[in-house]
């Protein structure tokens, strides 16, 4: 961070550049990233004290940390324009006129010094005072000159215990607003602060129940601009224990993206009313660039990630010789399969992946994404480390999870569904021909890729993304029909997100977010759905993976669950062994039940929500939210589908549409 002078920084700010400083000393730090008409302030954040000043200085560290408000620059971390105070509200008061800003002998009824301040020492602290409100007010000055209208957050926290009556998590102070101008702003500020949730803690927005905004930023601001509003607000200290000091980081995780929500939208709301701008948005307001610390951190994580596959190391090596042996024996004996060898060590893998600066991401949502992503490699290496002994299904069920009541009778109930004639009458075709017309297909769609037949695979077919390649099995075979949902499926979708990652600025889109697969397998569905040619037959497929997976669970015996799916589900042995193999591979994988579930949570998104974003990369439903924001923000390339993603009834895909409406 640089150090500028208060003159350094007013010469930036005129001139509209952007910049982060350390000003005069240290004693306070700006933060502009962009030119927004919004300013957050945490005046009460420092703890600083001169060191001539400690000295005389007789209160307790806890005891000035107490009536400190710790923490206020983290909730306001994801905004683009931030002033921070580093001193100590003991050392001069940024809260009340600079005459009055340094305390003469007491506070809050304790003795703050040894003997009074010398005139030297006040007038040191009330330098830095005024040099505090220079900045800020030029700051003004130039966003009222660019947007008209602006409007500053001004955050402190407040002790509560102390207080008897029930209070209130956010405590909005009006006294020194002019309520008849800006009064809409102030309850819609009270609304959103009311939406929020909080681990285990009931939330409540109130105005002037606690404190009245009676303090002295308002009173300065009002005093010289006549198109800025500011709003105090206090947030109770449900955020740390008041009296240790003690910080409960869940809750300020959610407390700071629950404030970037609140203030964002408050902040879109005053500028359609009175800004330039009439169709303001919340995004809008945020930064558009990715700041350095977020490059840094997605550089090294892709660095550390990058070869982490599950595929690649899951898929048996010896397929093919141990499928011959098991059908020669008719299912007597279990297949001993082979897997590649993990060339990582775990360790080292997780000792760094926690080291990684999470921390250095302003923005709370896109540092709650990144931290999510480490958690989730985390549990992947234990996975992948696993491979083949007892533990490996373990560590599937924490990864994947396991079917439901829900996926096993939306699985039973599509088995019983009389087939379809048409289903069976399509002429099929060999994998040199699947060859042939998906090349064509991604010629045509414009997706620079490969395809080529492979013995290493158990899926008819699957998107190498290495190799930027589709594999197809080199036994299979497919109906007309299949071939082109196939095509939807795996080019469509799995190639289009790997390329649609490779565009991206942030390689995490490529190394896959939190329940990507869920939701890009159910994406996937969902495009051979759109394209009118999901059959009965591969909703019965996938239904009878969900049925595998939970007989690996219940069962754990290969030739069981084989012979159980050709007696009581009608699997030749072919199908049987594709199945059962797909669910005992690595020592049993539960993701294949993932694919229903995941169309089915699909359809009902597309009932609300558009699906375009989640093509980004390999974006997950739980990240949505921030993608969406990151890709209006510009800080992602927008994806452009291939084809619309909105199924569309026909006659023809009545029966299917009555089967996928029943699915719960």
């Amino acid at each position: 961070m640089l150090t500028l002078s208060e003159k350094e920084c007013i010469a930036l700010i005129n001139k509209g550049e952007c910049f982060q400083a350390e000003v005069e000393g240290g004693s306070f730090i700006v933060k502009i990233d962009e030119y927004s008409p919004v300013v957050c302030t945490a005046i009460h954040n420092g703890h600083r004290l001169r060191d001539d000043l400690k000295k005389t200085f007789l209160l307790t560290k806890e005891e000035r940390f107490y009536e400190e408000d710790p923490y206020t620059d983290e909730m306001l971390s994801s905004f683009p324009i931030v002033l921070i105070g580093n001193d100590s509200r003991f050392e001069y008061d940024l809260n009340r006129p600079k005459a009055h800003s340094t305390y003469f002998k007491t506070a809050w009824d304790k003795q703050v010094w040894q003997k009074p301040l010398s005139t030297k020492q006040r007038s040191e602290s009330h330098a830095k005072h005024q040099s505090f409100y220079n900045v800020l007010s030029a700051l003004i000055a130039r966003l009222e000159k660019q947007f008209k209208n602006s409007i500053v957050f001004d955050v402190h926290s407040y002790n509560h215990q102390r207080i008897e009556a029930d209070t209130p998590t956010f405590n909005i102070g009006t006294s020194q607003i002019d309520i008849e101008r800006w009064g809409a702003t102030c309850h819609h500020f009270e609304k959103q602060l009311s939406k929020m949730e909080l681990p285990n803690l009931a939330v409540r927005a109130a105005t002037d129940e606690v404190f009245q905004g009676r303090g002295y930023l308002i009173a300065h601001v009002n005093a010289h601009f006549d198109n800025t509003l500011v709003l105090p607000v206090e947030v109770k200290k449900v955020f740390m224990d008041e009296t240790s000091g003690e910080l409960y980081p869940l809750v300020l995780e959610e407390l700071k993206a629950g404030i970037k929500q609140a203030i964002s939208e408050t902040a879109a709301f005053f500028m359609r009313r009175f800004g330039k701008r009439k169709s303001v948005r919340n995004v809008d307001l945020l930064s558009s660039t990715l700041s350095p610390e977020i490059l840094s951190l997605d550089k090294s994580l892709f660095k550390l990630a990058n070869n982490v596959a599950t595929l690649k190391y899951i898929n048996p090596i010896n397929i093919a010789s141990e499928r011959k042996k098991f059908l020669a024996r008719k299912g007597a004996v279990a297949p001993e399969f082979s897997y590649k060898q993990l060339n990582l060590n775990p360790y080292q893998f997780r000792e760094q992946l926690y080291k990684l600066p999470v921390e250095n991401v302003m923005d709370a949502d896109i540092q709650l994404l990144y931290r999510h992503v480490i958690d989730n490699l985390a549990t992947k290496i234990d996975l992948l480390c696993s491979i083949g002994n007892d533990d490996f299904v373990y560590n599937s069920l924490k990864y994947y999870g396991q079917p439901d009541k829900d996926d096993i009778a939306n699985a039973e109930f599509l088995l019983r569904a009389p087939n379809i004639e048409a289903d069976d009458e399509e002429p099929v075709y060999d994998a040199a021909h699947a060859v042939k017309s998906f090349q064509k297909q991604a010629d045509d769609w414009g997706i620079k890729c490969k395809v080529e037949k492979s013995s290493r695979i158990v899926a008819k077919a699957m998107v190498d993304s290495e190799r930027n390649c589709l594999l197809i099995n080199k036994d299979a075979m497919f109906t007309g029909k299949e071939l082109v949902a196939f095509a939807y499926h795996e080019l469509g979708v799995h190639m289009l997100t790997t390329v649609n990652a490779r565009r991206q600025k942030l390689r995490v889109l490529s190394l896959g977010l939190v329940g990507n697969t869920h939701t890009q397998e159910g994406v996937a569905i969902y495009s051979e759905y759109c394209s009118g040619n999901l059959t009965l037959n591969r909703l019965k497929i996938l239904a009878l993976r969900v049925i595998a997976v939970n007989l690996m669970l219940e069962q754990r015996d290969f030739s069981m669950t084989f012979q159980t799916l050709m007696r009581e589900y009608g699997q030749t042995t072919e199908q049987a062994f594709i199945l059962t193999t797909r669910v005992y591979r690595g020592g049993g994988f539960t993701k294949d039940f993932l694919y229903l579930k995941g169309f089915r949570d699909i359809v009902n998104l597309s009932k609300t929500t558009p699906l375009d974003n989640l093509l980004v990369g390999k974006a997950g439903t739980l990240d949505l939210p921030i993608i969406s924001e990151m890709v209006e923000r510009n800080m992602l390339e927008k994806p452009v589908p291939l084809f619309e993603l909105k199924h569309k009834s026909t006659p023809e895909t009545a029966v299917i549409d009555y089967l996928v409406s029943a699915i719960r």
